[in-house]
């Protein structure tokens, strides 16, 4: 596996799609000089990404991980066994990664473990293929640890959830302490993942992630480090989560915030883990008499009649096509 020990520039990656600007197609990080401001040499950084069909955002998550122009990199690329245009992507940038990988695998948590166990770096961070960092980033947060002690375990800036367009849609409120008690209560007191990055000693003393957790994976590692090591702020936004229609946490929100309080359950904050639930609870009963008073309105009375009636036409007439397809099929394979 090799290192990125060189900086990449704009004139170094493939040319971005022609319909794509700014940061990080047609922009870059500045150049850093050879060594940080105290004279030490750039920390090994490891970022893994791990990837299952997100074709659609994979190139610029790549790019705004080579375009940090970071001195001191490992890149590693653990991809799920795409069918999409995943692959096509990672062999376009795969002379600046240190390793990759297409191959099914047991989900997203067993992929970032699969990239961990090749790391070797100082600090650590995973970057999901949806997301991507801001520019400077790695090196803002090396130049930090640089100044914490062995204490510290993980360091937290500020990340936005923003839309396709890149329009910020949500800020997390990042309460005023980050510690084992604040990330009992996530859903109140949270950060975004991709703005977070710790220690190799963290992550051999604390991790695994836990592969049979499917959206809490990163508050169950949270929650393990803070109770060995500190967690320190920083006051910059360094990355940014896409949030689409087929992204874990919003197609299956209702699914997240059940597996976070049985999570926070098994460490003994049952009555915050109650509170989370009562309020799905009272949000699903306020939607149902939403639909209710819906179906009672004089004017669903006048469409409802007829919605039912396309809808049987269409049950009707694709049942008939499934049936007749299955006759054709059948007669086809007699005759071949």
């Amino acid at each position: 596996m090799s290192v990125l020990s060189t900086q990449i520039t704009l004139e170094d990656l493939p040319a971005p799609p022609p319909d794509k600007i700014g940061w990080p197609w047609t922009e870059a990080s500045q150049l850093l000089p050879p060594n940080m401001p105290d004279g030490q040499p750039w920390p090994l950084i490891s970022i893994i990404t791990p990837s299952y069909n997100q074709s659609r955002f994979l190139e610029k998550t790549i790019r705004s991980v080579l375009l940090q122009s970071y001195p001191n990199l490992e890149y590693i690329v653990i991809d799920g066994g795409s069918s999409d245009r995943s692959v096509d992507i990672i062999k376009k940038y795969e002379s600046y990664l240190t390793y990759w990988v297409s191959e099914k695998d047991k989900g997203q948590a067993h992929a970032i473990n699969k990239g961990f166990d090749r790391a070797t770096g100082k600090i650590f961070a995973w970057l999901n293929s949806d997301d991507i960092y801001l520019p400077e980033a790695l090196s803002l947060v090396a130049e930090r640890f640089n100044q914490e002690d062995n204490h510290t375990g993980a360091l937290v800036g500020i990340g936005h959830k923003v839309d396709e367009t890149g329009k910020i849609v949500y800020t997390p409120p990042r309460g005023p302490e980050l510690n084992f008690q604040s990330f009992l209560n996530w859903h109140k007191s949270h950060f975004m993942q991709p703005s977070c990055f710790f220690t190799r000693e963290a992550w051999e003393l604390c991790g695994l992630l836990d592969e049979s957790l499917n959206y809490c994976m990163d508050v169950d590692l949270w929650l393990k480090i803070s109770q060995k090591f500190f967690f320190k702020k920083l006051d910059t936004v360094l990355s940014h989560a896409t949030v689409h229609q087929e992204a874990k946490t919003t197609a299956q929100k209702e699914q997240t915030i059940v597996e976070n309080a049985l999570l926070i359950m098994d460490y003994g904050a049952r009555d915050i883990a109650y509170q989370d639930l009562m309020g799905l609870a009272d949000a699903l009963v306020d939607a149902n008499q939403k639909i209710q008073s819906i179906t009672f309105s004089p004017v669903y009375k006048i469409i409802g009649p007829i919605y039912r009636i396309v809808r049987y036409v269409n049950q009707f007439f694709g049942d008939l096509i499934k049936k007749y397809s299955c006759k054709i099929f059948n007669r086809i394979d007699r005759n071949v």
